[in-house]
This record gives structure tokens, sequence and C-alpha cells, in this order.
């Protein structure tokens, strides 16, 4: 199954969370594509993001940024968050079995 998950919260554990299920989706199997824009900003010991991103990318998954989301926050894309458009995100949407946000 392909699985979509949109991350719009900037809460350390919301998207932590959204990106643990992320990874127990790969673990079954599923083709996970996600996008978020804060969650390597907010990323704290806790909560820590960017272990759960790395462990995601590393597994197969992918992560998106919407670029004007990316802009009006002074920040830009990295190799872990590459800047896309609203076009990705509709086409996450499109080709997703099913789309989960958080």
């Amino acid at each position: 199954m392909k699985i979509g998950v949109i991350i719009s919260s900037n809460d350390a554990e919301t998207c932590w969370n959204a990106l643990r299920y992320a990874n127990f989706c790969l673990g079954q199997k599923d083709e996970v594509t996600g996008k978020g824009v804060e969650y390597q900003k907010i990323s704290t010991d806790k909560f820590n993001t960017v272990e759960q991103a790395d462990k995601l990318l590393k597994s197969g998954g992918k992560i998106l940024a919407c670029g004007t989301c990316i802009k009006s926050r002074n920040q830009e894309g990295s190799e872990m968050c590459p800047i896309n458009t609203m076009k990705d995100m509709y086409e996450i949407v499109k080709e997703s079995d099913k789309v989960v946000t958080f």
C-alpha cells in the first residue's frame, strides 16, 4: 500500500509521532511519502524528529517540503527536506492509497 503522511504541526511530539508512524508503515512493507517543513528545526532530545526522519529516509521513505512554507519561515531546503511544490503535495494525495495528517 502507498501511504501519504502530511505533517502540518510544528509541535515536536506530534511530528515525532508522525515520523514514527511512517517508519512503522515502512516496516509493514508499505511505501511512504511525507510532507513536513519544520521537523528539523523542532527536534528535541525527548522527541528526536531528525533521528526518526533519518531512519525513514534510510528505509526508503521520502520527505518533501512546500517551497512556499520553507521560504515563509526564512529557511532553506536541505537534503533531508528538499523543497517541493503544491503540485508535489497533490501527487502525494492522488497517488496514495491512504493519507494521514498530523
